[in-house]
């Protein structure tokens, strides 16, 4: 069994900050360190849609352009978690972020991720 928990997320007024943690744990999530870990959001009457991939040991990113200089992705192998900090947020933000492990390093489909958190949400005002 396999789990990707969520949290950090809430509301916030435009231009402001938040950072998400997702914490992975399970029997047979033994090596973190060998998926590459992803953030997703969905927002209401919206399809999933990919934020961020982070790599295997933390030096290959990929942002979607909607997010590119705004927001960054880490990880900590060694406590295997993966933070997202989000800057300069906007409405259009506005989503439930979902957090997912996948055992391509550059993924940015959602068919290429085995596990999924259930999702924090997000909610930014103007």
């Amino acid at each position: 069994q396999v789990q990707l928990v969520e949290s950090g997320g809430g509301l916030v007024q435009a231009g402001g900050s938040l950072r998400l943690s997702c914490a992975a744990s399970g029997r047979t999530f033994s090596t973190f360190s060998s998926y590459g870990m992803g953030w997703f959001r969905q927002a209401p009457g919206k399809e999933r849609e990919f934020v961020a991939v982070i790599g295997w040991t933390g030096t290959s990113t990929i942002y979607a352009d909607s997010v590119k200089g705004r927001f960054t992705i880490s990880r900590n192998n060694a406590k295997s978690t993966v933070t997202l900090q989000m800057n300069s947020l906007k409405p259009e933000d506005t989503a439930v972020y979902y957090c997912a492990a996948s055992r391509n390093m550059a993924a940015r489909t959602m068919p290429a991720y085995e596990y999924w958190g259930q999702g924090t949400q997000v909610t930014v005002s103007s």
